[in-house]
């Protein structure tokens, strides 16, 4: 209905041509603007806000369903509250503690908005809307939520705030906040034409409308206004089909290609719960500036300031986020406790390349708690191991991700396969030693009595003096952007290969045994089914899934619950890390992780310059 619009009704109108008009979805996007759009609806007929004339929606909304389509809607309702969603959906949720109950809730819109015009309203309607919700619900508080382009100063509104705050029961919401559990907690929704009474519907409020709507006069809502003679009676299930399955187009967000509405439901979804798992502000610290960009990405919905000096924990307003224990002394010495503290580590499925050679991470995991490495104390991921309740959907979830990964041979870094490793044949039992950096936080604070790549091998050899024993140094270490560890050089002495240019996955399919300190290869083989010896005491150890030879009894006291490994898998890469998308820069699924690393993988190598960077970059 803008200018640009009306100017094609005319085009089309002289040169006997049909017309399309074009508008955002119900399900739009994460942000407001420029942002791509999840949905778009394409109308030959009128547009769907505007009640004077006809439209296609109001065409679909008349059309009776099936049985099979009345499920579907049933199913997208519970969707769409499950997942908390709207419209837009960057906005924190609002601090429902702070808000007085019961209350109704008035919607405010944007001045001069095309749907109030066209949905046969005016400013008038507003001020009717608000003294009638007043008047009527006088046990019931008045919640105004404003419109976010209000409450931005970026457009007017239709009250004035300073007046609605100076009178009694009236509760203004003039932060920018996402709607779906105001609505949720409502005892009802007054608006005006805004699509929250479409939204408020679903959530199976009463819906008190001063407008006409899209949604209104089909015997769903309490109208002010007359419906045209049009509309008649509808089930919910109608106009939820109409709505969100008929009406709308809708565009996968990671690949661009046309898709349902679960399909953006679930994403929009899964954005919203990322979003909203840590506080609004956050102080990043000690972060390279490569990794900053990243850092935004993982926590998305935050808004996070770097610095360079720690301030001193009194004078902090925000939670600090670092990297693993890299600043634990600096921060224990400014009076951080842990509580206070969010680390960040690289993800089990990270990416095509090192992380010391600056390749971008897939996943990372964002701990609240502790850190999955820190043997020393619980982590969100123990916590999870030790209280998580597995469903069935989730353990068959935890399989299809566990078969993916082992069959198509994805580890943490996916490296580019060299060549590969043949067994001899007269080998009878292969034991696999992965080494690994031994100034690395996961010795520091995983390890037990054995604290070195060597002391690893010399206590294997000695518990297996005839096997075949492989020695596979760390990939940081190959490549030079780690020193070796003690004595490291003598490994040859202890065993019978050092594999260097051989992908972990390619030995991990011929070999009998693992034995490592606290390597994650010990995780990627317990996927593989391969039998696996601790000597330290990684996050996988003390689950009933492992030989644990140096667990420290207050860690064994602390995890003394055995899990089958889909149920390990379902805690490790479903529920702890976060996954950004290399494609969208926004928060993806395991699955999508893995399907990303398959196709990255199969790119050219064009990093040869960011590895010689990254080399550079630590040479003393």
């Amino acid at each position: 209905m803008k200018r640009s619009g009306e100017r094609a009704r005319r085009l089309a109108h002289r040169h006997r041509r049909p017309c399309w008009l074009l508008e955002d979805g119900f399900l739009r996007s994460i942000e407001p603007g420029a942002v791509p759009a999840c949905s778009i609806v394409v109308d030959d007929e009128g547009i769907y806000y505007d009640a004077r004339h006809p439209s296609r929606l109001e065409r679909l909304i008349a059309t009776p369903v099936s049985d099979s389509q009345v499920v579907r809607a049933q199913r997208l309702i519970a969707q769409w509250r499950q997942g908390m969603v709207s419209k837009y959906n960057h906005a924190p949720d609002p601090d429902m503690s702070a808000i007085p109950s019961p209350y109704v809730l008035v919607v405010d819109q944007t001045a001069g908005d095309a749907s109030i015009a066209s949905g046969c309203a005016g400013a008038k309607s507003f001020h009717e809307m608000l003294e009638d919700a007043w008047n009527s619900h006088p046990e019931c508080y008045v919640v105004v939520k404003m419109h976010p382009e209000v409450v931005q100063g970026r457009k007017a509104g239709h009250f004035n705030v300073d007046v609605l705050r100076n009178r009694p029961r009236i509760y203004v919401m003039a932060d920018d906040v996402h709607p779906a559990a105001l609505v949720a907690s409502a005892q009802a929704v007054y608006t005006v034409t805004s699509q929250l009474g479409f939204e408020a519907l679903l959530w199976h409020k009463p819906v008190h409308v001063y407008g006409m709507p899209f949604y209104a006069g089909w015997g769903l809502t309490h109208d002010r206004l007359t419906a045209p003679d049009r509309r008649e009676t509808v089930s919910l299930a109608q106009l939820v089909h109409a709505c969100l399955v008929d009406y709308p187009q809708y565009f996968d967000p990671e690949s661009g290609a046309r898709c349902d509405a679960e399909t953006v439901l679930s994403w929009l979804a899964l954005q919203r719960q990322q979003r909203q798992r840590f506080p609004s502000r956050l102080v990043a610290y000690g972060f390279s500036r490569w990794k900053r960009r990243f850092v935004r990405e993982f926590l998305a919905g935050s808004d996070v300031t770097f610095i360079d000096r720690l301030p001193s924990r009194n004078t902090a307003s925000a939670p600090v986020v670092t990297w693993g224990h890299k600043h634990s002394r600096e921060l224990r010495k400014h009076g951080y406790a842990d509580s206070t503290v969010l680390r960040i580590e690289d993800g089990f499925v990270r990416s095509v390349g090192l992380g010391a050679e600056f390749t971008r991470p897939l996943s990372w995991v964002v701990d609240p708690e502790g850190i999955y490495y820190d043997a020393s104390q619980p982590s969100t991921l123990e916590n999870l191991l030790n209280f998580a309740q597995f469903d069935s959907e989730t353990i068959a979830r935890a399989a299809r991700l566990r078969d993916a990964i082992v069959g198509k041979g994805i580890t943490k870094y996916n490296l580019p396969q060299a060549r590969r490793w043949q067994r001899p044949p007269d080998a009878k039992h292969v034991v696999l030693v992965p080494g690994q950096v031994e100034t690395d936080a996961a010795i520091t604070y995983g390890a037990s009595y054995l604290r070195s790549n060597l002391s690893l091998l010399k206590t294997v050899r000695q518990r297996h003096p005839d096997a075949w024993l492989l020695y596979k140094p760390h990939p940081d270490v190959v490549a030079g952007l780690r020193d070796q560890g003690t004595d490291e050089g003598q490994a040859h002495e202890w065993c019978d290969e050092i594999l260097t240019e051989i992908p972990i996955q390619t030995l991990l399919d011929q070999v009998d045994e693992v034995h490592v300190l606290t390597s994650l290869a010990g995780f990627e083989a317990l996927l593989r089914g391969i039998p696996v010896t601790t000597w330290g005491q990684p996050f996988y150890a003390g689950w009933g899934l492992t030989t644990d030879m140096a667990l420290a009894p207050e860690v064994a006291g602390r995890r003394n619950r055995k899990l089958s490994i889909d149920e390990l898998v379902a805690a490790t890469l479903l529920m702890y890390p976060t996954y950004v998308s290399r494609q969208t820069g926004r928060y993806c699924t395991a699955e999508r992780a893995v399907q990303e690393l398959l196709e990255w993988r199969g790119t050219p190598d064009v990093n040869f310059l960011r590895r010689v960077i990254a080399r550079l970059a630590r040479k003393p």
